[in-house]
């Protein structure tokens, strides 16, 4: 009897479990459904990954000795990009800040180079250069940036040659300094400076990249920097991976007054998931990821984010967004927390290309702008790699001076070398 009355007590608690159980199945089967159904039609486009970069660590850019579709150890490949419902992809040519002064342009190149091989060697890939090339590709868009002002050592003329390779992008800083911009980050010891967080040549460059239609990107820049930057540029900028720095107190991420100075640019933060940004810890969940999205709504609105994840340039991401198939995951988190179809599908492309196409607007404007030829004064990039390409006028009575301008030092000492062995 004592037998059949626990069965008769337990029966309806395992059916109620059993039904509890399809209920929830059910509605997490339903959200997953409904985020792929409005990444179909909304395919994502991320701001920011540094596959490129581990092309060189792990291959020295020989992608002939890789499966692009399948890439081990990696958060990023052509077939998890698919399954990610991804439909556009900024890659970011970058190279290390141990790299400035020295050979930074040419490595930069050789990123920009793998980046251009990847994205034209791979039917499913397709390399953009405009907003309308990335809107209307019916393959994965692959768009260059380049990360780190250093890349382009202080010349406006090497910017220019990298808009004519196809970068549309540059972060004006990274993990050091540059002569004329300052980083978030005390990591690199070069060009410290006081109250000068962007130089007159900095606006120079501000300038030339809204004349060019590149976009402005403040990620990696000290706050000071990028408020500069905002009061600065004509055009829209973007953070392309930060984070919100009211849920998490990295310098990496984005305070809310330059929240609002975005807004008022009408410029863009694509939101980082790099879990050290999201959470200021080793370890998040996908919960605390969709925090920095809706403080960030509360504060400057839906239409003003976007994603950048950051796979390939860190190590740890959120539980369940472990690489780049996993963005449906945080769709449907967002859509459990009663974000609209027409807000995520602004997070998920279309803020992008509204913000890439009034930059582009902006270099429309400035068409009958000439190209700047502002150099930076020597003595703020000084450098034991520069110099200043001048020959030496030797008269008949073997003067090694150049009459028409002073010598720097370590120009007439080089000039005076020459001169000797001539005599000898």
């Amino acid at each position: 009897m004592l037998i059949y009355k626990e069965a008769s007590i337990s029966g309806p608690w395992i059916l109620w479990f059993i039904c509890t159980l399809l209920s929830l199945l059910h509605g997490v089967i339903s959200e997953t459904s409904r985020a792929l159904d409005i990444m179909t039609k909304y395919p994502l486009i991320d701001g920011h990954n540094d596959l490129a970069l581990r092309l060189r660590i792990q291959y020295k850019n020989k992608l002939s000795q890789l499966n692009p579709h399948n890439i081990p150890k990696l958060a990023t490949d052509i077939t998890r990009l698919t399954a990610g419902h991804v439909g556009g992809q900024i890659f970011a040519a970058y190279v290390l800040c141990t790299a400035q002064d020295k050979d930074a342009v040419r490595l930069t190149m050789e990123q920009i180079d793998v980046i251009r091989r990847l994205c034209t060697e791979n039917q499913e890939l397709e390399l953009v250069t405009t907003a309308g090339g990335m809107r209307n590709s019916a393959k994965i868009a692959c768009l260059i940036s380049v990360e780190g002002g250093h890349s382009i050592d202080s010349s406006l003329p090497a910017l220019r040659m990298f808009y004519q390779l196809g970068v549309r992008s540059m972060t004006l800083t990274h993990t050091c300094n540059t002569p004329w911009a300052e980083s978030s980050s005390r990591l690199y010891p070069y060009y410290q400076r006081k109250k000068n967080s962007l130089t007159e040549f900095g606006k120079a460059v501000v300038n030339e990249m809204n004349r060019l239609g590149m976009l402005i990107d403040l990620s990696h820049t000290s706050w000071e920097t990028a408020r500069a930057v905002l009061k600065h540029s004509t055009a829209p900028v973007i953070f392309s991976h930060s984070s919100a720095h009211a849920i998490c107190n990295d310098t990496r991420n984005v305070p809310d007054d330059l929240l609002l100075l975005l807004k008022e640019n009408g410029g863009l933060i694509m939101v980082n998931f790099y879990n050290r940004f999201v959470a200021c810890s080793k370890e998040a969940d996908v919960s605390i990821l969709a925090d920095h999205f809706d403080h960030i709504k509360e504060v400057i609105g839906a239409e003003s984010i976007g994603i950048g994840a950051d796979f390939d340039g860190a190590n740890g991401f959120p539980q369940g967004l472990e690489d780049v198939s996993k963005y449906p995951a945080l769709i449907g988190e967002l859509m459990s927390r009663n974000w609209s179809e027409e807000e995520l599908a602004g997070v998920l492309r279309l803020n992008f290309l509204r913000v890439f196409q009034e930059v582009e607007k902006v270099r429309d404007d400035m068409s009958n702008t000439l190209p700047s030829e502002v150099e930076i004064p020597f003595l703020e990039a000084n450098n034991s790699c520069r110099v200043i390409l001048t020959h030496p006028v030797i008269s008949s009575e073997r003067s090694y001076r150049n009459r028409n301008s002073p010598l720097l030092p370590a120009t007439a000492l080089a000039w005076f070398i020459s001169g000797f062995v001539q005599l000898i």
